[in-house]
């Protein structure tokens, strides 16, 4: 994969703000970087088609799937029950992409250093090599708790030369991704040159995710203060200085079009183009039927875990409390606004997206989206997708077709910001009940409908918060990565105690329900998965170390320069 990089052409013509440009034949072409606009033109593509192979199915097989919030009952088993292989397509693709970001990244920074020409500004050529870094950050911010130890490359025609390439231990890892996160924070503007590009706000949020996450690295039990400091410094700069804010309604964050608004901090920016590599395509992998969809709607077995509904309150009640046989067979409901925005029960309305539907003499109709109940003899159903799910063309402004959507995918957004201060103050005590940090806390919760949570706090409840704010945004597995750097048992028991099985959802009358019952399929018996320090993190693809076999040897600290 990384020999490759060097021969990608992500050059090519959409519609979309800055993405609006003329096709060029190569990244290297040294009559392109001469002016402003042609340098912020080169890195425009870091922003869409080279996280095209993790965005369209791996974000969701590793970060949800992995991750326990959403279960596949037949497609993606080796994702759901932990048994992801050196050739599992989701590896493969995740892989792949990650280092053509990098690849990409290495690239632009190469090329501007080399053939900016006198009319480029100092401020535009540091604000081009500042994306390139941050990006570069970002992917290797996914490969390290993927994959834990892996190469760091910063030249592309270095690695082409030197075929025992070794891998760089975890520590030095994040420490690089830091410092590109720092010179993207110090070199780019306070508000975005062009709608959706990154700023110094989105900067300074990664490095509050990254020093969060870098807190529990090495660690064992306790987790390094310093950076927990750092990571609630950076989460309250964003917080109070950024001049972003929380979309008063949860569900607006996914409705089109939401792209680019007022809460988000970074996101992939998609456009409906006849380019396959702009245009969103996890769309297509994740809608449950073509009913609602253009053509496509490859997601009919995909949806919320039985572990993910237990956490609405009040949704999944006990029918016995002896056992847990009985669990969900009493109607229940939830007040979180977040279940009805991120995933369908029978009965569930949405009128902004069209439905096909076929009455008994066949005749097909058009109407708002009532998402179906199963027949009385099914056994099982789904609980499907909504979130990123934006329906027919019709519902977009003609905006769509098969694999061509425009929706925008969030990789930041500042609702983060506030449960990433709460945990930071949490820190390594049991509880907390630090005033700002539930403050931050219940902006968040009481924003999904929810009434102010009174403390105190503690890792479960925030934990719990981040999977309810973020499900199906492929942050799930990357939670239980972070706790695992220095709680690996906790992750364990976690992962292996969430139910990921088949169950059928029944409202209590359709259509507006008022509860669910909640029954696990009985034949389904592969309800759990098994993790362990052996499975935890992906192995490399088989591809990619059969090439490259020094990959396989222990990992070397990398030298910085100064």
């Amino acid at each position: 994969y990384i020999g490759g990089l060097l021969v990608l052409s992500v050059f090519s013509s959409c519609e979309k703000e800055f993405l609006d440009r003329a096709p060029q034949d190569t990244l290297v072409d040294a009559n392109f970087f001469k002016t402003n606009e042609q340098v912020l033109a080169a890195s425009a593509p870091l922003y869409s088609v080279v996280w095209k192979d993790y965005v369209d199915k791996a974000s969701w097989a590793l970060g949800d799937l992995r991750g326990g919030t959403t279960f596949r009952a037949y497609g993606y088993r080796d994702d759901v029950l932990f048994n992801t292989t050196e050739v599992s397509l989701s590896n493969n693709e995740a892989y792949r992409a990650f280092f053509i970001v990098i690849g990409q990244s290495n690239t632009l920074i190469q090329n501007i250093n080399k053939y900016a020409g006198a009319e480029v500004s100092e401020n535009i050529k540091n604000h081009a090599l500042a994306e390139a870094r941050f990006m570069r950050a970002t992917a290797y911010s996914y490969l390290v708790m993927n994959y834990g130890a892996v190469p760091i490359i910063d030249n592309n025609l270095e690695l082409l030369n030197n075929p025992a390439v070794r891998r760089n231990t975890v520590e030095s890892v994040w420490e690089f991704i830091t410092r590109d996160y720092l010179f993207a924070a110090a070199n780019l503007p306070a508000t975005p040159v062009q709608p959706g590009r990154v700023t110094k706000w989105s900067a300074e949020g990664m490095l509050a995710r990254t020093y969060l996450t870098r807190a529990g690295v090495g660690a064992s039990g306790n987790r390094n203060q310093e950076f927990l400091d750092k990571a609630k410094e950076y989460a309250e700069r964003v917080i109070t200085m950024s001049g972003r804010s929380l979309l008063p309604e949860y569900a607006d964050l996914f409705r089109f079009p939401y792209d680019n608004n007022a809460e988000s901090l970074f996101e992939q920016q998609w456009v409906f183009t006849s380019e396959y590599g702009y245009a969103n395509t996890m769309v297509s992998q994740i809608t449950f039927s073509n009913d609602i969809a253009n053509g496509d709607g490859w997601g009919g077995d995909l949806g919320a875990s039985w572990w993910m509904l237990n956490l609405y309150n009040g949704l999944v009640t006990e029918g016995n409390p002896n056992t847990d046989e009985d669990d969900g067979r009493l109607p229940g409901f939830t007040l979180d606004d977040r279940l009805k925005a991120t995933y369908m029960l029978p009965g569930a309305q949405y009128p902004e997206i069209s439905q096909t539907v076929r009455d008994a003499d066949g005749t097909e109709r058009e109407q708002g989206l009532v998402f179906p109940a199963p027949t009385a003899a099914a056994n099982e159903s789904f609980a499907s997708i909504k979130k990123y799910v934006v329906g027919k063309a019709k519902d977009l402004g003609g905006q769509a077709t098969t694999q061509r959507y425009p929706n925008n995918t969030y990789m930041l957004r500042l609702a983060e910001m506030y449960l990433i201060y709460a945990e930071a103050a949490l820190g390594n005590s049991a509880s907390s009940s630090d005033a700002r940090a539930l403050e931050y806390f219940n902006a968040v919760h009481t924003r999904a409908g929810l009434p102010a949570f009174e403390g105190p706090l503690t890792w479960d409840v925030v934990f719990e918060e981040r999977i309810k704010e973020f499900a199906m945004e492929g942050l799930a597995w990357y939670d239980l990565v972070r706790l695992h750097y220095y709680n690996p048992q906790k992750a364990y028991e976690i992962i292996n105690n969430q139910d990921r099985g088949l169950f059928i959802v029944r409202p209590d009358r359709m259509p507006n329900p008022t509860g669910w019952t909640f029954t696990k399929t009985a034949s389904f018996t592969e309800r759990k998965a098994s993790a362990n320090s052996g499975n935890f993190e992906l192995p490399i693809p088989a591809a990619e170390a059969s090439q490259a076999p020094s990959l396989r040897e222990e990992p070397v600290p990398y030298e910085f320069g100064e």
